[in-house]
């Protein structure tokens, strides 16, 4: 039997404090709102009735707490490249501020101090591209918000500085996946999804129903901030 097309299920975490201070959270291990849980928990309810090969999560809790309630937790595995930008010394704080400091400040551009360069995380990128290209069918991955975009921009080849135009809410659902008439061509099948009624997941014949996506007031994009599991495992289904 041909295998499954290769389609990214990208989740950006639920909310956090620091997401409505629109604070830089990298490597801070800062934990969902009582919100951003309940915003874990209605991602569930948009994923049901999926089936994936394989679900992979950052370290950060944040994003594999969200993993959990959305109900995914279970066949989850740690994936250290889907962690958020490193910010290095500007950790914490709101780019505003940064650039009244610095007025020409671009973190696509310059990166932070002692913290992630954009080759660097660009090279991240694409290295987490190359492994998951070599799997097939549905692959979940829990991460963030600037890393969520620059994922997306290297899936198309396009240079990290495209990731700014790529913004994500929080527990947002976007899809990474190919041209089904043009195998070859990367595509963005469905980006930032979180508030559009009865919107239904795009599924393969093979991956179970359509996952209806519930109404939900779209939150501001803050700045914010493993292995491949074996593929004998059992896939996850909600």
């Amino acid at each position: 039997m041909t295998p499954a097309p290769l389609r990214l299920c990208l989740m950006r975490h639920g909310g956090t404090a620091w997401a409505l201070t629109s604070q830089h959270t990298g490597t801070t291990d800062i934990p969902l709102t009582t919100s951003g849980e309940d915003e874990a928990r209605e991602l569930g309810q948009r994923l049901r009735g999926s089936v994936f090969s394989y679900v992979l999560t950052s370290p950060r809790q944040r994003a594999h707490r969200t993993c959990e309630l959305a109900g995914l937790g279970s066949a989850a595995a740690i994936d250290a490249d889907l962690a958020e930008w490193h910010y290095g010394d500007y950790e914490g704080q709101r780019s505003v501020d940064i650039i009244k400091a610095r007025p020409e400040w671009d973190l696509f551009r310059d990166g932070c101090p002692h913290g992630e360069s954009p080759g660097q995380v660009s090279d991240r990128a694409d290295r987490l591209i190359a492994r998951l290209r070599r799997l097939g069918g549905n692959v979940a991955l829990f991460s963030h918000g600037q890393f969520g975009g620059v994922l997306a921009a290297r899936w198309l080849g396009l240079p990290l500085a495209a990731a700014q135009h790529f913004p994500l809410g929080t527990a947002s659902l976007s899809i990474l996946s190919y041209n089904p008439h043009h195998p070859a061509v990367p595509v963005i099948e469905m980006w930032n999804q979180t508030n559009h009624p009865l919107a239904m997941l795009p599924h393969h014949p093979r991956d179970g129903v359509p996952m209806p996506l519930k109404q939900r007031e779209l939150e501001r994009w803050d700045n914010e901030g493993g292995e491949i599991p074996d593929p004998k495992h059992n896939p996850a289904r909600l």
